[in-house]
């Protein structure tokens, strides 16, 4: 089977600036790749991430490194042993699954074994920012069903107490990414109980998370960047509730698919995931979201403008993608 693919290099404007304890963007930068057969276009789109090591220039000569074998018609199989996990797998695995859907005249679910793709709720997103600044957020947020709080630390409270009083009906998420110590955790964890977090994500490094093994927090902890595919399902199956799933760091929908199976069997809760990107990055996730515990799908919500088409997203409600947008 002949195919052609061609990449590119894209930057959407995020409205405002995204913050969490790392850093701040103001731009999503992604990869879209599309794999023709001269008749049916597939594509993907995935986002660099320098946490782990990525950017734009790393991840399109990845991309070109399995330019022979996707040209020469390679199965998504096959191509996850011919790139590591990550946004360049990404981009292409779920170029792959669109191709192969358009091919096939069904919809990609279809193909994944699914009659149908119900719609899903997204929690939003409120960057780092000063109490007032983020009790604000929330206010102007306050009628979504859950929000997501970035917090940089044990004073992190403050913020989460100024969210709540501003949001009292909303349910919340807390997102420490790495910023906390164990003993900031296990000091924090209580006030945040009060304060009726369902849910604590990634309180400590990734490196550093094997202290919470045998630790029984009162709020329910999530591994994000602790997590990328099936290989650190085990240790994270002993340390926390949770676990997110997001295309990028496992490599694509397939792995992302058998992830959430393992993690399932284990008894840990799913967060569908993803970077700020498009609706064509999120598209493939409103799959992986079905029937997950957490859906935190709200990188297009995060954009100046999103790409056209787009996902139909009403409110917090994101619907099934439209088949000319993906899958």
């Amino acid at each position: 089977m002949s195919r052609t693919l061609t990449v590119r290099a894209e930057r959407w404007q995020i409205a405002g600036a995204f913050v969490i304890s790392r850093g701040v963007k103001t731009a999503a930068e992604v990869v879209v790749a599309e794999i023709s057969d001269g008749d049916h276009p597939g594509r993907g789109e995935a986002v660099p991430y320098a946490r782990y090591g990525e950017d734009m220039v790393g991840v399109l000569a990845g991309v070109e490194t399995a330019r022979g074998a996707v040209e020469a018609g390679c199965s998504r199989a096959e191509l996850q042993d011919i790139l590591p996990p990550g946004a360049a797998r990404n981009a292409l695995d779920c170029a792959l699954w669109d191709l192969a859907a358009k091919q096939a005249g069904v919809r990609a679910w279809t193909l994944a074994g699914r009659a149908r793709l119900d719609p899903v709720k997204t929690c939003f997103t409120l960057s780092l920012d000063t109490p007032r600044a983020m009790g604000e957020a929330a206010r102007a947020q306050g009628r979504r069903p859950m929000l997501k709080l970035k917090i940089g630390g044990a004073d992190g409270i403050d913020q989460v107490a100024a969210v709540r009083a501003a949001a009292p009906r909303t349910r919340l998420i807390v997102d420490a990414n790495e910023a906390l110590t164990f003993d900031e955790l296990v000091h924090l964890a209580p006030e945040l109980a009060r304060l009726e977090v369902l849910l604590i994500e990634q309180p400590l490094p990734a490196a550093l998370d094997e202290a919470l093994e045998g630790y029984a927090s009162p709020v329910p902890l999530c591994a994000d960047e602790s997590l990328h595919t099936r290989a650190e399902l085990a240790a994270c199956a002993r340390r926390y509730a949770c676990v997110n799933i997001k295309l990028d760091k496992s490599g694509g929908l397939t792995e992302a698919l058998a992830l959430a199976a393992e993690a399932r069997a284990l008894g840990l809760e799913i967060m569908a995931g993803c970077m700020v990107a498009t609706s064509l990055a999120i598209a493939p996730a409103v799959m992986l979201a079905q029937g997950a515990a957490f859906v935190d799908l709200d990188g297009p919500l995060l954009l100046a403008r999103d790409r056209e088409p787009g996902l139909a997203i009403t409110g917090s409600t994101i619907f099934p993608p439209p088949p000319e947008l993906w899958g």
